[in-house]
């Protein structure tokens, strides 16, 4: 038995060891500026813990081992009118403290420096952006259970897999499009959280070429484990290569497409359009991609407007039959608002609540 106890221990040894090599240490070697401060931030925080943890670690065995029974120094030292000792207090509140104190001040600088929605100010250590550099505008859009991403300024749209140039800001702009779920590429930046009917932003550099993985951290159900991406960080000339790519696939993301492309699905592969469709995003992101919805904007500009609209009310209609079938509803034979007007345009048309053409 004790033969078996002692082979066992010897086992797990090699066992934890080879367990831990699996571990990717990315977090504390990161590619990204933003990155990097969020690594540092993790380091001065745990030295600062420590300065507490260690000492007391140590006392703690110092004293389980000078006051055992049966030590000549506890029937030594033994005092039992002992209650009160200043020094002691002192030291017992004040290290304390001043660690608190620290981490506070610490904590207070890097919650507004490390801003998401803050524009970076810097590309790296003691770096700052260039002058006239504009950030590269990426929106994110996070599907079941795949990543689309669409570049506004270059006109394309890829799933499962981004690029960007190398020192150069990028400003994310991050949606979903019915679960919640984090976008997270640890060697860039931390996690932020992707919500349908909202807009989270993040604002991140990559310092090094590379291929880097993308993950989401926030279970959304069966594809979840799956619903990675890769992200490129490329010099200024790869980068034009890889929009001229996917230019090149000469696929168009209309809404038709997207509504196709926004069914569940697991592993999803690379794929690249060259053309998308104006405004998709914005009606990703205001939930009305099908023809016959009011956008989340229009609604909340009616509101404003003091709501049941100044002129009157159009296009009451059914839920269609396809938008029925994609998302598992009844014909019920409701009917909705499918638009509201608050006035009209220049033309005579009908004029959304938010001022664009119905």
């Amino acid at each position: 038995m004790r033969m078996s106890m002692k082979m066992l221990r010897g086992l797990m040894i090699p066992a934890l060891a080879l367990l831990l090599s699996g571990c990717d240490a990315v977090l504390f070697s990161p590619s990204g500026d933003v990155a990097r401060q969020q690594r540092d931030l993790i380091f001065i925080s745990v030295v600062l813990m420590l300065i507490i943890i260690i000492p007391v670690i140590f006392l703690v065995l110092l004293f389980a081992w000078k006051y055992r029974a049966g030590s000549k120094a506890a029937e030594r030292d033994y005092d039992p009118d002992w209650n009160h000792s200043t020094v002691l207090e002192l030291i017992v509140w004040s290290a304390p403290l001043m660690i608190i104190i620290a981490l506070g001040a610490v904590t207070w600088t890097s919650t507004h420096k490390l801003d998401p929605y803050r524009p970076l100010d810097q590309i790296g250590t003691n770096r700052p952006v260039p002058a006239g550099v504009k950030p590269l505008v990426v929106e994110v859009v996070a599907l079941d259970w795949k990543w689309l991403f669409l570049y506004p300024e270059q006109g394309i749209a890829t799933v499962n897999e981004m690029a960007a140039p190398v020192d150069r800001p990028i400003e994310f702009r991050i949606t979903a499009s019915n679960v919640m779920n984090a976008f997270f590429v640890p060697s860039m930046a931390g996690m932020i959280y992707a919500m349908p009917g909202m807009e989270t932003k993040l604002n991140a550099v990559m310092n090094k070429t590379g291929d880097f993985e993308g993950i989401s951290a926030n279970y959304s159900g069966a594809g979840f484990s799956d619903m990675r991406f890769r992200l490129h960080s490329l010099s200024e000339g790869d980068f034009d290569a890889w929009v001229a790519k996917a230019k090149a696939s000469g696929d168009a993301l209309d809404r038709d497409d997207y509504l196709k492309l926004e069914q569940p699905s697991e592993r999803e592969p690379v794929h690249y359009y060259g053309t998308v469709a104006e405004g998709l995003y914005n009606r990703i992101l205001n939930r009305c991609v099908e023809a016959n919805r009011m956008c989340s904007s229009d609604m909340m500009a009616l509101d404003k407007a003091g709501g049941q609209g100044i002129v009157g009310t159009y296009n009451v209609t059914s839920v269609d039959a396809a938008t029925r079938s994609r998302n598992g509803l009844p014909d019920d034979g409701r009917r909705y608002v499918g638009a509201l007007c608050a006035a009209r345009g220049t033309a005579g048309e009908a004029m959304t609540p938010a001022g664009r053409p119905l």
